[in-house]
């Protein structure tokens, strides 16, 4: 399964992630390398939870998840 995340940069510092296809499926980190096995994590805890989304930012990139 991929799963698409849309990564934006943080205004305090690093970077917040949201995966579309998961409502309320988001997580932080410091670095991209961080983010990514966040997103591992965040997306496998949000197909059985929802969280609500932070506001929108400034899109950095997208990273395409493999489970």
């Amino acid at each position: 399964m991929i799963v698409r995340a849309v990564v934006h940069k943080a205004e305090e510092g690093g970077y917040w992630a949201e995966v579309p296809a998961i409502p309320g499926c988001v997580t932080q980190a410091e670095s991209l390398e961080a983010l990514e096995a966040n997103l591992r994590e965040a997306i496998e805890g949000c197909l059985s939870a929802s969280e609500p989304l932070p506001d929108s930012g400034e899109t950095v990139d997208t990273i395409e998840i493999r489970l």
